[in-house]
């Protein structure tokens, strides 16, 4: 039988650095290693991309609590009536279309 110094021996062409680096420059290994560093980047984009969109529906104001803010500036005099029918006729539209939304979830 073989001695364990032989069997070492005869696996040292195949586990050697010399056959590592031939099979990391073969292409089924590079097409490994290159899907995985794509796929890698695609899921790191996508959690920025998921964090930034959170964030924006977070610092977003209702348009209800937009007309409260505009209703309370006109009570104390910092827009006039004129203004305050202007915002109240683009804020109501908008609001119609929050409550719709809201039914349509509900």
């Amino acid at each position: 039988m073989f001695s364990r110094q032989q069997t070492l021996a005869s696996f040292a062409p195949i586990c050697g650095p010399l056959f590592m680096k031939e099979f990391l420059l073969s292409t089924p290994a590079q097409a490994v290693i290159w899907i995985a560093a794509l796929s890698i980047l695609i899921a790191v984009g996508g959690y920025i991309m998921g964090s930034f969109r959170g964030r924006d529906d977070e610092d977003r104001q209702s348009a209800n609590r937009l007309l409260t803010n505009f209703r309370e500036s006109h009570h104390q005099g910092d827009i006039n009536d004129s203004e305050f029918r202007t915002i109240k006729t683009v804020l109501g539209a908008e609001l119609q279309q929050e409550l719709s939304d809201r039914d349509d979830e509900g």
